[in-house]
């Protein structure tokens, strides 16, 4: 074999190498050295749809979830007479939809009423825009994970209907914001 020949043989090969190279570091990596932390704060839920009942606004008005089909919801699930948590949980909703600038308006806000408590109006006057839903005897309180323990989170359902995302109990709102502004610049749906 000629000089020439094996220089072109090494720089073929040379080549092959430096395009293998990342892929077989990124296989080395994922499978021996794999990552120990996420960028998202939030807890991420299979998703699964919500079931479509008919249910009454804490007004009498009728009401369905599919209303809000086409938007991003942040849901809390309490009872109605809304202790100082759940008070937290619609202001952290309120102020978690307006850090969003002009993507606010893709995003809605539910409180599901969980029992037959009826809410206090200085619990609602001070969170104009969220859809209060009386939701007990439904069977929509059982889809959320834990039921028993749901009352804990903020919840985030997708434009398609589907319960998808949950916040930790007494959540940092800046976390909060950084994950809800990534879904929607993400989302290329609602």
């Amino acid at each position: 074999m000629s000089n020439g020949a094996r220089r072109s043989n090494a720089t073929l090969w040379l080549i092959i190498a430096l395009a293998a190279a990342p892929v077989a570091a990124s296989y080395f990596f994922y499978y021996f050295w794999p990552p120990t932390s996420t960028v998202n704060y939030c807890a991420l839920i299979e998703p699964r749809p919500l079931p479509d009942p008919q249910l009454m606004l804490a007004d009498g008005t009728a009401f369905r979830l599919s209303q809000l089909r086409g938007k991003w919801v942040l849901v809390s699930l309490d009872s109605g007479r809304c202790d100082e948590r759940c008070e937290r949980k619609l202001l952290y909703m309120r102020q978690l939809r307006l850090t969003q600038g002009k993507d606010m308006e893709r995003v809605e806000r539910a409180w599901l009423i969980s029992d037959d408590a009826t809410p206090r109006a200085d619990a609602i006057e001070p969170f104009p825009g969220t859809w209060v839903v009386r939701a007990a005897g439904a069977g929509l309180v059982e889809q959320f994970p834990a039921p028993d323990r749901a009352a804990d989170h903020i919840y985030v359902v997708d434009p398609l209907g589907n319960l998808m995302m949950r916040f930790p109990r007494d959540p940092e709102p800046g976390r909060m914001i950084k994950d809800l502004s990534r879904l929607l610049k993400a989302s290329r749906i609602g």
